[in-house]
């Protein structure tokens, strides 16, 4: 894809306006561009597909995003190519243009009842073990920044790489894994009981001693279900 048609898509992107929104909720889109459609909502940026380049995805960050863009175009010059993340190919100030990856995240596993193997959670801990070789720190891992191809995770959302400390999200996650997955068996589980978790989780220091013990309040609301 050349600069020519870069430019393009930032034309035609120009009419998209991406709003950060607060408490860790998604971001608001207002406007629209011909030819392409959002294929994903995050905290600081939404991605667009374009019928006439399907195989790329325009990452737009929201205003007041620029270091989040500018931290992920850094991270993705170190990976380089790696089987456990995409690619990008280029960016303005407004986005990267990143590969397109075919696939559902697993939180839209969750959503739809798709099984989400232990082989997918071992590419991920492959993935991580490959960023520390590389010097930087894998970090803002969670059901939404992994998607599963063919059996295999996939990581996207490479952003907080380069921040220190860990914020243990994804060793929660794999934990939750390991002992609660079994609960689902494979059944859908509600967007809105999914949320709740999620927003849950952002507080749940506030009001729970342990991650056990808010485990146990989660736990408690599958059964609740079955």
């Amino acid at each position: 894809m050349g600069q020519h048609q870069w430019q393009q898509a930032a034309h035609a992107l120009a009419a998209i306006t991406v709003e950060a929104q607060p408490d860790n909720e998604p971001v608001a889109i207002t406007g629209a561009a011909q030819g392409f459609r959002c294929i994903g909502v995050g905290t600081d940026a939404a991605v667009f597909q374009s019928g006439d380049f399907p195989q790329y995805a325009f990452k737009l960050y929201a205003e007041g995003k620029e270091d989040k863009l500018e931290a992920e175009a850094k991270v993705y010059g170190l990976i380089g190519q790696s089987p456990y993340f995409s690619t990008c190919y280029g960016r303005d100030e407004r986005m990267l243009v990143l590969k397109f990856e075919d696939g559902p995240t697993l939180f839209d596993c969750l959503l739809q009842g798709i099984y989400v193997p232990e082989e997918a959670i071992q590419d991920v801990e492959k993935a991580r073990e490959y960023i520390r070789e590389i010097g930087l720190n894998p970090r803002d891992i969670h059901l939404k920044n992994i998607i599963l191809q063919n059996g295999r995770a996939k990581l996207l959302d490479v952003s907080e790489y380069i921040k220190p400390g860990n914020d243990f999200r994804w060793e929660h996650l794999k934990k939750a894994y390991q002992e609660y997955y079994a609960i689902i068996d494979g059944k859908p589980v509600p967007f809105w009981l999914l949320d709740t978790i999620r927003k849950w989780y952002h507080h749940w220091n506030r009001y729970s001693a342990s991650f056990e013990e808010f485990m146990r309040i989660v736990s408690n609301q599958l059964n609740y279900r079955k």
